[in-house]
């Protein structure tokens, strides 16, 4: 039917992560196009970057049975074309957009050649911006703004456990564009990157007590953004590098029955009784177009970059999932999904 999609897709699902998801993922090539509700987009994908996001939940046990319907999806971020577009929409069908795709952060299905999206989670694609690095900005890089913006100012001090990562990239760059003094960590081989992207201080948490690195700075730290989440020292003695009044952020975490524990003993173990001396937070990110765009008009400035780990083609994606399971990429992981050549496919007169 002239000006629509092809009835069916290739999209990669599971029902089971039994053993890893990249093991369970399975390449479905005559998957039905999902179809928009009325204020939702349709939307062909022609790249996604992958976050922990995508397997963490799907693993955890309790999550993947109760709140993720089979078959499953992965994948958030993406860049792509717009199919449809609902009543009103300033956007236009056959324009380049992007953003976060799904209704569930839990699966949102970008790993497949056409997925859906909503009002608040697609914007335009501005001319000086290329797919790849649109597809890398959506989770990684609204988390890091919502983690360091909000809660700093100019000349304040920012420590950010994890710097290297997808989401330490973002963070590093986005607190020197408000004028902070960034500390970070990653291993000796990224230092010369994590530098690059504007850190004053690296440290190497291999070779080096980060404790104990960060009081010689002789800085006392306004903020805490914690990409990593496996070195509890950090918090239990934050007091000892930051000042009273900052907050320390977990931005990394699994539900797992540790973390859960470790999350009860910070809220319930008092200062005063060796317990947490500062203000400590979780986090979860919310789809916000301006901050996106904020973040699109600091790389327009020079402010800001993409930095690719690694590109995967579509059929290969369980290997890109096996990459971020490392947790040793630097900085984005991204599927190729489908081709400009698929426009022509559905983009008839």
């Amino acid at each position: 039917m002239p000006g629509n999609p092809p009835w069916t897709m290739r999209v990669w699902q599971y029902s089971s992560t039994k053993g890893g998801l990249e093991k369970n993922l399975h390449l479905n090539t005559s998957a039905p196009i999902p179809q928009p509700g009325p204020e939702q987009y349709l939307v062909q994908v022609l790249a996604t970057a992958l976050n922990p996001i995508d397997y963490k939940p799907a693993e955890t046990a309790l999550v993947n049975r109760l709140l993720i319907r089979k078959p499953a999806t992965p994948g958030l971020d993406f860049a792509g074309y717009l199919v449809k577009a609902p009543a009103g929409s300033t956007l236009k069908r056959g324009q380049l957009v992007y953003g976060v795709t799904g209704t569930s952060p839990m699966a949102g299905g970008a790993l497949s050649e056409f997925a859906i999206t909503q009002k608040n989670q697609i914007i335009a694609l501005p001319d000086h911006l290329d797919t790849t690095s649109a597809a890398t900005l959506g989770v990684a890089s609204l988390t890091a703004f919502q983690t360091i913006v909000p809660h700093v100012k100019k000349g304040d001090k920012v420590f950010i456990n994890g710097g290297s990562g997808g989401t330490g990239i973002f963070g590093i760059q986005i607190a020197k564009a408000i004028g902070c003094y960034v500390a970070t960590t990653c291993s000796g081989a990224n230092a010369d990157l994590c530098k690059s992207l504007g850190a004053d201080e690296v440290i190497d948490y291999r070779k080096q007590n980060v404790v104990d690195a960060l009081k010689a700075t002789g800085h006392n730290y306004d903020h805490v953004v914690d990409n990593v989440g496996h070195n509890m020292e950090l918090y239990w003695r934050c007091h000892e590098y930051t000042k009273p009044s900052a907050i320390y952020i977990f931005v990394a975490g699994e539900l797992s029955l540790p973390r859960i524990w470790e999350t009860i003993k910070r809220k319930l173990w008092p200062g005063f009784l060796g317990g947490g001396k500062r203000q400590a937070r979780g986090f979860f990110a919310q789809a916000r177009p301006r901050e996106l765009e904020q973040v699109v008009a600091w790389m327009k400035e020079g402010k800001l970059r993409t930095v690719v780990d690694q590109r995967f083609p579509f059929e290969q994606a369980p290997k890109a999932i096996e990459r971020l399971k490392t947790q040793r990429a630097r900085g984005k992981i991204v599927v190729e999904v489908t081709s400009e050549a698929l426009k022509s496919a559905w983009l008839k007169e």
